[in-house]
């Protein structure tokens, strides 16, 4: 797609029609050229898949905006750009020299791939008007609902049957104390309550109640001491708030990114490692806010994109002018997954030579809007685990040396971790 429409930037940026008629000219600036028989559908898929990357439909990146291009350009000169920007400069359009000198020389590829009907769908595509919030759509329906409905409301109703509750033991007081006082004025002897020994009285002096209640009870409080001291140092389902929001249900779910791609370190290290912000620029400096598809009841897209704007204060990124400020600021991510010191984990050893997924050990994080710790990461569940996992020999002399050997001891055709040592103390203590 268009990498530099000059005319499209100072519009958007300024706003004014004769900021457009000094790059374009008089002629052009009047133009309104838009693709006849368009299909939209199809130039959406064309542009996410060839424009995105360096333009959005409102808003800077790489590229200018693009919405409404057709309305500032001729058809045929858009044609001719998209095919190849880099013909028009080298032939002298004055036009094309002027955008491409305006944004410092930066060369777009061209795409003779693009046949006129392409570049026609994609231009109705980024003819479209703006699709207004659903929020704003929905505003006034929801307060014509809330306003024009006809039911009662359930607290209404709570409130009367409470008050209908209270005057009905109102009403009984009052008919006990008026039946006392007719009765006393009758001469009627109303009897007396038995005096009772008190119940914990009776406890006392019952000595097998006593002996048996406190072995009970001794009983009782060592199981739930035990229980809380197992659990010390066990942060199953820790799910710490983070400086930045990241959803890995976006990231890993809808967008199918692979693990490894962020956590690069898994491959080949002990830890898996933090992800640098680096890594998060790779794709944010063309993805300045998420679409809006993307919003969901508890969070908006109002909140994902100040989430967005966050990594840019972190790294320093100007999205206006696309460049880097030198100003940052630290990220302080609060760790999930930590297994004590004398413990030894290696994730190279369990995700490259073991081939384990990575939701085996933290769950289903393509699903987890904010990441929390899914396995209690204890010495019996890892134990557990390399009881019933398989070893895989394919393809590895070493392995397949030891498990001609071990099988035959074991009378077995698969090894499981534990029988070729995996549960050794020195394995993981030393």
């Amino acid at each position: 797609m268009a990498q530099q429409d000059s005319e499209l930037a100072k519009g958007e940026q300024q706003g004014t029609s004769e900021r457009q008629g000094d790059v374009a000219g008089p002629e052009e600036a009047s133009v309104e050229a838009t693709p006849e028989d368009g299909d939209a559908a199809a130039g959406k898929a064309l542009f996410n898949s060839l424009c995105a990357a360096c333009h959005k439909l409102d808003g800077n990146s790489i590229g200018p905006p693009l919405r409404g291009v057709a309305e500032r350009r001729e058809n045929d000169w858009l044609h001719s750009w998209i095919s190849n920007s880099a013909a028009m400069i080298a032939a002298g359009d004055e036009t094309a020299v002027e955008i491409y000198n305006e944004y410092n020389q930066t060369a777009m590829p061209p795409f003779p791939q693009l046949s006129d009907e392409d570049i026609d769908n994609i231009l109705a595509y980024t003819s479209q008007p703006k699709a207004v919030p659903q929020e704003q759509q929905a505003g006034g329906g929801e307060g014509a609902a809330a306003g024009g409905g006809g039911g009662v409301s359930t607290d209404i109703i709570l409130g009367i049957l409470a008050f209908v509750l209270l005057m009905l033991l109102a009403i009984l007081f009052l008919v006990n104390r008026t039946l006392r006082r007719f009765a006393t004025a009758s001469g009627v002897q109303l009897p007396e309550k038995p005096k009772r020994t008190p119940i914990w009285k009776s406890f006392v002096e019952n000595q097998f109640l006593v002996l048996t209640s406190a072995v009970v009870l001794l009983l009782v409080g060592a199981y739930f001491f035990y229980g809380f001291v197992m659990q010390v140092g066990v942060d199953q389902g820790y799910q710490p708030i983070q400086p930045i929001h990241f959803s890995h249900k976006i990231h890993a779910g809808d967008n199918q990114i692979e693990c490894k791609f962020c956590h690069s370190s898994a491959r080949v290290s002990k830890t898996s490692g933090i992800p640098s912000l680096n890594v998060c620029m790779n794709c944010h400096k063309s993805i300045g806010e998420v679409a809006d598809d993307t919003a969901t009841d508890e969070y908006s897209k109002e909140f994902y994109d100040g989430e967005i704007a966050k990594l840019y204060d972190a790294v320093g990124w100007d999205p206006a002018s696309q460049s880097y400020t030198g100003e940052t600021e630290p990220v302080k991510w609060v760790r999930i997954h930590n297994l004590p010191d004398f413990a030894y984990f290696n994730h190279s050893q369990h995700v490259e030579v073991g081939g384990i997924a990575c939701q085996t050990c933290h769950g289903p994080v393509e699903e987890m809007e904010i990441m929390y710790q899914n396995a209690p990461l204890t010495m019996g569940w890892c134990v557990n685990c390399h009881r019933e996992t398989n070893v895989r020999t394919a393809g590895n002399e070493y392995y397949e040396k030891v498990h001609e050997e071990l099988s035959k001891k074991y009378e077995v055709e698969e090894l499981t971790v534990a029988q070729m040592g995996g549960i050794e103390c020195m394995k993981c203590h030393y």
